[in-house]
Formats: C-alpha cells, structure tokens, sequence
C-alpha cells in the first residue's frame, strides 16, 4: 500500500479538498473553504496546512469566531445542504466562542464542519494559556461543550484516528436525516504531529445524498386519511426546499386543490401569488392561514418541525388528524402524528400516484382563495407608506419599512432575518416570488445572525442581491463580519431598524403582565444623561461599509436605490416605532405568566393565560 507521510491537519484539509457533490449544477467540491481566526491553538498545525493549500481550500479571516461559523451555515443553507464550509479556532475562548452558533446549526439541521483546537494530548506542559481545568477529570476541556451540541464529535488524539472519524464526519454532514454541526476537537500537538497515510484515503469521492423512500404500509395509511378528508391543509417547512420540492408542492397543490401555508424555513417553497398560497401559519402567521387551520380536518405538515411558533403552542390545531411527511422520523411522530417517514419529493411523488382523481372539495379551495384574497388586501393597507399612519411626524412602522424595501426591490432578492420583530413580520408580510428569496435563522432565533448570515448567502449567491432586515440590538450584538463582508467583497445590503432596544421582547413583557423593564434603552439604568444615541451610520461607516441615516420612508426609498448601485455593502439606518407591530394575523404563543405579581393587570393577564391553555391538548 502507498502511503504519504503528512501532519494530522495536513491529512484533514487534503481529504476535505477531495470531497464533492452531485448538483444541479454539476460536480462540485463540498467544502467551499474554510473560516479561520487563528491563535495559539490552532496557526502553527491547521493554520500551516491550510496555508499549503489555498488554490483548492480557500481559507476566509473571519472577525467573530460565532460571526464566523453563522456565515458558513447561511451558507449552506443557501445551497440547499449540499455545500458548505469549516471553520476553525484557537482553543479556550476561541472555541467556545462557536459554541452558540454550533447550536443553532443543530436546531435548525445545518451541515459545519468545527475544527477547534484544544490542549496538548501528551499533557507536557499542562495547564497551557487558555486551558479550562477539570479538577476530577484531565481529559475535560472547553471543548466537552460542543458535545451537546454536535451531531458527531470526537477529539482526534493519535494523528491516525481521522481516518475513521472523518468519514464519519462526511456521512454526517450529508446525511438528510442526522445533518447537523459535526466538531473535531483537535489537540494542538497532535495537528502538528505526522503519520503514513494511506493515498487511497485522499482519492477524489463524489457523494451524493441519500433519498428515504417512504414505507408502503405508510403510504396506504395516509393515502386514505387523505381521501377522508375534505378539507386538508398543507404546512410547507424547510425540508420542501431541502429535498427540492418546491415545483412538486406547487403541482401538488394545484391538482389537488390543497391550499399550502408555510413555516418560516419553508418560506418561498411556494410564491405568494400561487392559487394554494395562503401564507404564514402559528404565532407569526396570517389570519388566511390560521383560520384555515382552524377549519381543517387534515393537516399534512411536509419538512417541518412544528416548533411552537408554528402550532401555536399545540393549541392551533391540536383537534385536527396530523399527518408528517418528513425525512427525519424524529419529527415524524411529533404532536402524534400519523407517520410518513421519508424524503418529501419522493413522498408526494408517491401519494400522488395512490390519490388518482381526488381532489379536496372545491368549495375549500375557494374558501381559501377568498382568505388569500382578504389578507392580500390587509397587506396593501399595511405596508403602505400612509397605511399605519395618523399623522405625518409618526415615526414609521417595521411593516412600513418592509412595504419599501419590497416595492424597491427586485423579485430574485433574497431578504435575511433571524431575531426579533422582524422574523415575525417578514414570515407574515414578505412577499417571496423566487425559490430561496426568503432565508430566516428562526429555529434558534438568535441575535447577531443577520449580517454574518448575510454575507454566507451573498458568498452562496453572489448573482442575487442580499437584504439584510435587522434591528439595532441585534446589530449592536453582533456586527463584525460586515467587515469582513468588505474585505472579501461580498456586497450586503443592510437596513437597520432602529427601535431604541429590545422592543419585541418589551412588547412580550408587558403582554405577560409586567411592566416595561431593561429591555428598550429608556428603560434600562443608566447615567443622568440618559442612554448613549447611536450612529449606526457612522458605525458602519467606520468598518468600511457605505452608509447613510435617513428620516423616513420617503427617503428610504432612494436610499435603497444608491444602496443597489454601490459596489461595497452598504447600511441604512432608520429610527422606527418601538410599539407598533402588525396586529392582524397570529394566534396564541405559550410565555408563562407570574402567579404571583405587584402588577396592578398581573390577575386579567393569568386568568387569559389559563384560558388559552385550555385549548392545548394536555
């Protein structure tokens, strides 16, 4: 047998340079490249191989190591999970800093590869700067974190384990069903130490993932549920995209008069001008969608979770037959569900075949063209410029600012959104014309995604121009890779809605019965002088961005056109209403209530708690 003699991390970059994928668009390599911030832990192994390997395995300088690993998993989400990235740190701090974003890759099922460092395997020179030390068990480190939060991992301490562990790793990272964020903990000594690998081992392999075909018996079962049914609704989720499924639902649909409504990661499987569309569902939702659901005998939930954003707390429709068609049987036997295990093409290809000439009734389907109809006239009034308005010195609502960025917009934008008002707004009032013209990091819903999220579905979709909707606590939270977004040239459009804090979230509280309280800025403790007015502009600006504060909509609306013309991202700030938000659409969210409260409202606002309760089915 032929063997090469490299370090450990030399071994891993060649062997992910050897990786690719079946597309659409042909074979392609899998890892696009590699985000690196290096430290001690990790510059002098993977930082030298990465190094030798450039031309094959870009490797990107991020400023945020969370920053970092959020914009290779918009990344792969943009692409469908068939391409994606790595990223590595230096240990302690380093790592731990990916921690955050590792989890939400594994709420949402999205494919990273996490290289951080760790401490020394031989244990010399222990502690090392940076090492956390377990006092009942040396072999702990900060590393053990991303145990709970990794779809696999392993901590490679001989240089010949990787080639068991990085297989793994692949079959991971591919598959539909247990994809998620894999890490190899890497000892700094042992990324630096050789070994005679097997050439085999770096021979070019292209992978293509796996389709479940859905079981018979199955199939029967929910074929006739189906046909019982005479007034089904379908949940569209993230798995229709996934599974590229979109044109099959919307055929799907139209045959047999099925009016689809949609969660936020399924959001742009169908457009909105579609005849089944009836839009948003659960808390976020739209009055169309959710009175259907109210309505429905069936609900056919298709790639989906069913969080409880979407089910309402699993009050919505707890009554109705489920059924799941989904990839992963996880999923496929929640809120006890009549299973459908199996890729979501291959399932409704398949259903289509057994239903024949049923259709849903049609005094059904046009029950929901006339809900669709209703909410398209609400969101006219809505998102217009005087729509909200009394008067002319009101400050303008999120709605308001969507309806601009929408009419300026062209149809193959793709806007980004992850925590706040915003995601619940967009999910019930953005418009989606195009396939991937809507990417929300709502599963974890975490603050600080939107603009390094940006830049890894501009890097995606370069072709596309990226709209980044973010408000300013999350902005402030984490906006570094806007930086990097320059040094790489992967123009962003970022609009920043300035609400002066945390407003969802005081939005939230008050509606639980408590009083306004450290959450929006004037709320908070703070100096005589009250809290700091912030340029975000000039904020932008300074990491070299284009950018510009403007008043209203009305300027809005040319600033978005120079924003289109730059040739660097570019960032809008505008202060915007902290207490309006779209009152029509959504339904009831379970947030427990204080039993016990000084608040004069605390007694009203527990006694409509318990009674939404009652609708849940245990």
């Amino acid at each position: 047998m032929k063997t090469i003699r490299l370090t450990m991390t030399q071994a891993i970059v060649r062997y992910m340079s050897s990786q690719f994928i079946e597309t659409d668009e042909g074979i392609q390599p899998i890892f696009a490249g590699v985000f690196a911030i290096f430290g001690h832990g990790n510059v002098a192994g993977i930082g030298q191989a990465l190094t030798e390997i450039q031309d094959e395995l870009p490797t990107y300088r991020g400023h945020s190591e969370q920053g970092m690993v959020h914009s290779a998993i918009a990344y792969a989400k943009a692409n469908n999970r068939k391409r994606m990235m790595a990223c590595t740190s230096s240990i302690g701090p380093g790592a731990t800093n990916m921690v955050t974003a590792a989890a939400l890759a594994h709420v949402n099922r999205l494919p990273v590869l996490l290289l951080p460092g760790d401490y020394f395997a031989s244990r010399t020179p222990d502690p090392v700067l940076q090492q956390l030390e377990d006092f009942s068990d040396p072999t702990v480190s900060v590393n053990d974190c991303f145990k709970p939060v990794s779809r696999y991992f392993d901590r490679i301490m001989r240089p010949e384990q990787i080639i068991n562990s990085l297989p793994v790793a692949m079959q991971t990272l591919l598959d539909p069903e247990n994809c998620g964020p894999v890490t190899l903990s890497l000892p700094q000594d042992v990324q630096a130490e050789a070994f005679d690998y097997p050439e085999d081992f770096f021979k070019k392999r292209v992978h293509n993932i796996r389709k479940i075909k859905v079981d018979n018996e199955e199939l029967v079962r929910v074929t006739e549920i189906l046909k019982n049914s005479k007034k089904p609704l379908i949940i569209a989720g993230g798995g229709v995209h996934y599974a590229n499924a979109c044109d099959t639902l919307k055929k799907f649909s139209e045959k047999y008069k099925i009016p689809v409504a949609e969660t936020s990661a399924g959001k742009g499987a169908v457009s909105w001008n579609h005849p089944g569309y009836v839009g948003a569902i659960g808390v976020t939702g739209s009055n169309a969608a959710n009175n259907l659901a109210r309505q429905a005998d069936v609900v056919l939930a298709i790639g989906t979770r069913l969080n409880d954003f979407i089910s309402g707390s699993r009050a919505l429709f707890s009554d109705k037959k489920l059924v799941q068609l989904n990839v992963a049987r996880f999923d496929a036997i929640k809120h006890n569900a009549f299973s459908l295990w199996g890729d979501a093409r291959l399932g409704m290809n398949e259903l289509d075949d057994q239903l024949s000439d049923w259709k849903a009734s049609e005094e059904w389907f046009l029950e929901s063209e006339k809900e669709a109809s209703s909410w398209n006239d609400y969101y006219d009034q809505i998102t217009s410029i005087n729509g909200s308005s009394d008067a002319d010195n009101n400050l303008p609502t999120d709605a308001q600012v969507l309806g601009e960025v929408k009419r300026n917009g062209n149809a193959s934008d793709i806007v980004v959104c992850a925590a706040g008002s915003l995601p619940g707004e967009l999910h019930k009032l953005w418009r989606t014309e195009q396939t991937g013209g809507y990417h929300s990091e709502y599963g974890f819903s975490c603050m600080g995604y939107e603009i390094a999220g940006g830049l890894g579905v501009k890097m995606a979709q370069p072709e596309r121009e990226v709209i980044v909707l973010v408000g300013d606590g999350s902005y402030l939270m984490l906006n570094s890779e806007l930086a990097t977004s320059v040094m790489l040239g992967q123009k962003i459009i970022a609009v920043v809605l300035d609400n002066r804090g945390f407003s969802c979230i005081n939005r939230l509280q008050n509606a639980t019965g408590n009083r306004s309280f450290n959450n929006l800025l004037k709320d908070c403790k703070s100096i005589e002088d009250g809290h700091p007015e912030i340029n975000f502009a000039m904020h932008a600006k300074s990491l070299g961005a284009n950018s510009e504060h403007v008043e209203n909509i009305t300027e809005l609306a040319s600033a978005l056109e120079r924003a289109r013309l730059s040739t660097k991202s570019y960032v809008i700030s505008i202060v915007t209403d902290s207490h309006k938000i779209s009152p029509e659409g959504g339904c009831w969210w379970e947030v427990a209530v204080p039993e016990v409260s000084s608040n004069e409202k605390s007694d009203e606002v527990l006694s409509a708690y318990r009674k939404s309760k009652t609708n849940q089915p245990y």
